[in-house]
């Protein structure tokens, strides 16, 4: 019995092994932009709008369609379920590293947005967050069709930027890239909407739970 759990966990990791490649690299991209959000939207950087800032926030932009782009290697999961894993591999191992995966890389677009909606407030402009957001869904499904289908990269923008505009043009300008990008923006903003009030309740909730104790000490004096 140990034994064949023991072969069955070699065997289920060693599945989960061959995803870790693109995972690490497409979640090392995902983070980028958050990263730079943290600096840009609540450190140091937002305090200044110097060339570096602007660039930086140019940077950021580019980068960002990587973030919710993990969600499109559930190609991925599909093409290990046809490799005939077990049904145990599959719901005990993949599913769970692929949960996580596109989690991490979601969430970082979500933060990297509440970031950019909290330097709105700080600058006195709480009521351009919905349309900047709605503008950065766009450009993100318009981002993730490029990176998906035409296997574009961020970099392509400064190394390739005459194939990236004529891509652009002839995508905007096609019928059935607008209707994948266009569902790529619903699904985008549905997504986005639910995790950042979900995200936001859970920032709350940490901060009353950090602070709980004080205001028991405080009330029982």
């Amino acid at each position: 019995m140990v034994f064949q759990v023991w072969s069955w966990l070699s065997y289920s990791l060693d599945a989960a092994s061959g995803n870790l490649p693109f995972m690490v690299w497409n979640t090392f991209l995902a983070v980028i932009p958050f990263v730079l959000s943290m600096w840009l939207f609540q450190g140091r950087g937002s305090q200044v709008r110097r060339l570096s800032w602007w660039m930086g926030c140019a940077v950021c932009l580019a980068f960002l369609p990587n973030a919710p782009y993990v969600l499109t290697d559930i190609i991925h999961l599909v093409h290990d379920i046809r490799q005939g894993y077990s049904i145990w591999t599959i719901t005990l191992i993949l599913v769970p590293q692929y949960v996580l995966f596109m989690a991490i890389g979601i969430e970082a677009y979500v933060g990297t947005l509440l970031n950019f909606g909290h330097y709105l407030k700080r600058a006195g402009r709480p009521t351009w967050i919905l349309p900047s957001e709605l503008i950065i869904h766009a450009l993100t499904a318009l981002g993730i069709y490029l990176g998906r289908f035409l296997r574009l990269n961020s970099w392509d923008i400064v190394t390739r930027p005459g194939t990236v505009g004529l891509s652009i043009i002839d995508q905007l300008t096609a019928q059935q890239p607008l209707m994948v990008m266009a569902t790529t923006f619903v699904i985008i903003t549905i997504l986005y909407w639910i995790l950042k009030q979900i995200t936001l309740a859970l920032m709350v909730y940490w901060r009353l739970r950090k602070r709980l104790p004080a205001l028991l000490y405080k009330d029982a004096q």
